[in-house]
């Protein structure tokens, strides 16, 4: 059986239509199927590498911490290399991170890592909520267990009051002023009769 020409030469024609067809649906596809959304979190840091992307379309990365931006949304091509530094803490940290493929939500990643909080960080002392402070003690002073020395001896000795002293004023009625009383009147009456006994003695003498 002879096969005209025209079919070989039709045959011939698909099966390079069919193999142009294959090669460029392989090359198209393989820059999507190789996405490596590659990310590292460490106590202090967060390491992005995003790289095999497809560049003929628009991506964008998204990273949060504690549902804080860390890098607000970037658009980026075929790759795209970060080290974010993250916040000083005193307890763990959730990392998250949203990539989001141009070419396709399959190739996008949305995924959620922690940071550990670093060797030799110490928590903060927490408050005092209005506890007062402590008063400082007023203590007494001790007494002393031995008794107090008996005064010094160059101290002057206080003295009695002698027998020339004059008597002190008497304030107020006492039950002795009659009896002076009547004392000094005889003691005059007695004076005026020697002053007189001597007078008369001196004039019968002259």
């Amino acid at each position: 059986m002879t096969i005209p020409r025209r079919s070989l030469r039709a045959a011939g024609t698909l099966a390079a239509a069919a193999v142009v067809g294959l090669t460029g649906a392989v090359l198209t596809a393989g820059p999507a199927a190789a996405h490596t959304p590659t990310w590292a979190v460490t106590c202090s840091e967060v390491n992005l590498d995003l790289t095999a992307y497809n560049s003929n379309v628009t991506n964008q990365v998204t990273v949060t911490v504690d549902g804080k931006d860390l890098l607000p949304t970037e658009t980026f091509g075929r790759e795209f290399h970060k080290k974010l530094e993250l916040p000083e803490h005193d307890k763990e940290l959730t990392v998250h991170l949203v990539v989001k493929a141009g070419d396709g939500d399959n190739f996008s990643r949305d995924e959620t890592k922690t940071a550990p909080v670093c060797e030799g960080t110490t928590p903060p002392p927490a408050p005092s909520k209005g506890t007062p402070s402590p008063a400082p003690s007023k203590k007494a002073p001790a007494a002393s267990a031995t008794p107090s020395e008996a005064p010094s001896k160059s101290a002057p000795a206080v003295v009695p009051p002698g027998p020339s002293s004059p008597d002190l004023a008497e304030t107020g009625s006492s039950s002795a002023t009659p009896i002076i009383a009547g004392a000094a009147a005889a003691v005059l009456l007695a004076g005026g009769g020697i002053m007189w006994s001597v007078r008369k003695r001196r004039t019968a003498q002259h």
